[in-house]
This record gives structure tokens, sequence and C-alpha cells, in this order.
């Protein structure tokens, strides 16, 4: 498996996503909203929202993957 890149990331700002971390934790239905440029080499963050919360950023280099979420499958309660 390849590792996440930036233009792997850059494919998914805008959307709802799992990330799933190299330490084996699942960080649940985030919308990825942009990268970040670190100081120095090889430090690029990106940054999620959760549901009504602030933003947070997480290393690029700790992401595994990114797997979409199908929002036609997710219901609302009325």
């Amino acid at each position: 498996m390849e590792s996440f890149s930036i233009n792997s990331a850059k494919s998914y700002i805008g959307k709802n996503v799992n990330l799933h971390l190299k330490d084996g934790a699942v960080i649940v239905n985030v919308h990825l909203t942009r990268l970040h440029k670190g100081a120095g080499k090889n430090n690029k963050q990106i940054e999620y929202h959760l549901t009504n919360r602030k933003s947070n950023r997480i290393p690029l280099k700790a992401v595994a993957y990114a797997k979409p979420l199908n929002c036609s499958l997710m219901q609302t309660s009325a």
C-alpha cells in the first residue's frame, strides 16, 4: 500500500472521510478543509472538522489512508 501523500490529500479536500492513522486509530466522519505547510521539511498538516467542533490538525505523515464516506447511505432523523 502506498503512503498517504499530499496529492492524495488534495483529492479529498472538501469531502467527508474516515481517516485511518498509522497507529491503528480511526477518526470517523471528518470534513477535510485544507492543507498547511509547517516549518521545515515534510511537516505538512491536514486540517479537518468534526461535527459542530473547532478545526483540528494532524500531521500528514501520521495518516495511513482516507476512506471516503457515501453520504447517500447516511440517514437523517426527522
